[in-house]
């Protein structure tokens, strides 16, 4: 039996570890006075990725930053979403995502745009493996609004494969059809 538990631990190290990228986003201490003196504590927040459409956050509370930071990192693993991506570079559409008072804008973007984004919906963006984007963040400045509400406009994205399926039609009757519709259209 303990051979088994000792393969499977294996297997799960070597299936999560090496395909995982992370991201360490912030961390904040934070103090308790006590009657000896004072108590620090440290809070760390993680954005944990495949870069191929795969992408999760987690937080962390330690004594000790790095014991903050791997409970941070187990957390994103386990919270991981998929968003589907275009050509594997940027969104499919334009959205807006919402948390709390922070509130982002997401664009899609032309090939060699890059990231145009600040501090940590750049860190989600990296993390999901997307190259050109415009992202603008408006209202809350907190990272763990701005993360939240990244991924929540994120979980709006959907693929012409997706409209397809759920309209029950073909991906090619879905995308736009960009010369025979103003031919159409004139005669």
């Amino acid at each position: 039996m303990a051979r088994d538990g000792q393969n499977r631990g294996n297997r799960r190290d070597r299936d999560e570890t090496p395909e995982f990228a992370d991201r360490l986003v912030a961390i904040n201490r934070v103090s308790k006075t006590v009657k000896g003196g004072k108590r620090f504590g440290f809070a760390a927040l993680v954005v944990v990725g495949d870069q191929k459409g795969r992408v999760g956050f987690g937080k962390g509370k330690a004594k000790e930053v790095p014991e903050a930071i791997r409970k941070a990192t187990e957390q994103a693993k386990r919270q991981m979403m998929r968003v589907p991506l275009r050509e594997g570079r940027t969104l499919h559409h334009d959205m807006e995502g919402r948390h709390g008072a922070g509130r982002v804008v997401m664009r899609t973007a032309p090939t060699g745009t890059g990231i145009i984004a600040g501090g940590p919906m750049r860190a989600v963006f990296e993390m999901l493996g997307i190259q050109d984007v415009v992202a603008k963040s408006i209202g809350s400045q907190n990272p763990y609004n701005m993360i939240r509400a990244t991924l929540n406009g994120l979980t709006k994205e959907t693929s012409p494969r997706m409209v397809a399926q759920r309209r029950g039609k073909k991906v090619a009757d879905i995308l736009r059809k960009d010369e025979p519709q103003p031919e159409t259209a004139e005669a």
